[in-house]
């Protein structure tokens, strides 16, 4: 279950799923109440691929599946209506259009955001007409790869009793994160990213964090990798010791980064992504001086209550 993901057979697949991705994720963000954070637009790994959750509705709810595995893009409504069609190579345009096609099927609402964010110089989708890549092996492996490190990502979030976020998959960067809180407020974020309100990036690091992540490819890393970060950045972070030997420090960044390849490649690669979690983790909360034993708590196992 972690499979080889080379940046070159994945690249252009990615670009499409990234994009589509987004326009499925404005749907949720037009219909969810905002929670801290922009944790109310996230999508999650599942059992076939890549889901938004239940989305609230006027009167009923809505899904939408990224099938990964048979390849669909499924909608499924609360009062038993559903849509759905193949994914496949085609047009951001394309998708857009049979995206909202298929949201008026199930009767939802389709005044999505028409415009990428998170991306430099954004092009509206209706006017990305030039047919995109869909390689679905390498879609396939992608979603396995998540499978594995959702499961490891989950069981680092167990040692925290503090504010720690879902494990989820945001939609603009196309990273899956886990953030773990001091608990403390953090100063102004300057804002900055590429087609995205400084007024969210601020909302989303209003407090102190510590946040690790995967990305497979693009954005400065041409390989699939791990990153982990913190906000803001404590004093001599940078020349921390972390774990596994492969990390280490992308100034271009200002994270660790970790490749996946060398995860992979470990004899027990659970345990060596696990070590970059706990490790950077750990640099970012001691030079940071959290409070880090109110924070902790043994990581979880099954059938065991945590023991005060």
């Amino acid at each position: 279950m972690w499979p080889d993901i080379p940046y070159a057979r994945w690249k252009d697949t990615g670009a499409s799923l990234h994009m589509w991705s987004q326009i499925v994720g404005k749907f949720r963000l037009m219909q969810t109440p905002w929670i801290n954070h922009s944790w109310q637009a996230t999508f999650y790994v599942n059992a076939q691929g890549l889901t938004t959750s239940l989305i609230p509705g006027d009167g009923r709810g809505y899904e939408v599946l990224f099938d990964l595995r048979n390849h669909w893009l499924r909608i499924e409504s609360t009062d038993g209506q559903s849509a759905s069609f193949a994914l496949e190579a085609m047009s951001v345009s394309f998708f857009y259009d049979k995206f909202r096609d298929a949201l008026r099927t199930v009767g939802a609402p389709t005044d999505i955001h028409h415009a990428p964010n998170e991306v430099p110089d954004p092009v509206p989708f209706a006017k990305q007409t030039s047919v995109g890549d869909y390689n679905p092996d390498a879609a396939t492996d992608f979603w396995r790869a998540l499978v594995s490190i959702d499961a490891v990502f989950k069981h680092f979030r167990t040692g925290f009793v503090g504010k720690v976020s879902p494990v989820h998959l945001f939609w603009g960067s196309f990273d899956l994160a886990v953030t773990r809180f001091s608990g403390r407020e953090a100063p102004l974020h300057p804002g900055g990213f590429p087609a995205l309100p400084d007024e969210i990036t601020r909302e989303a690091y209003s407090h102190e964090v510590s946040s690790a992540g995967f990305w497979p490819g693009g954005g400065g890393v041409d390989e699939a990798a791990f990153y982990s970060y913190a906000y803001p950045t404590p004093e001599g972070f940078k020349d921390a010791p972390v774990s596994p030997p492969a990390a280490y420090y992308l100034d271009e960044l200002g994270e660790f980064v970790l490749p996946y390849a060398a995860v992979r490649a470990a004899e027990n690669p659970s345990e060596e992504l696990l070590s970059f979690l706990m490790s950077t983790y750990e640099a970012a909360a001691n030079l940071g001086k959290w409070d880090r034993k109110a924070l902790e708590c043994d990581l979880g196992r099954p059938r065991a209550p945590r023991e005060f």
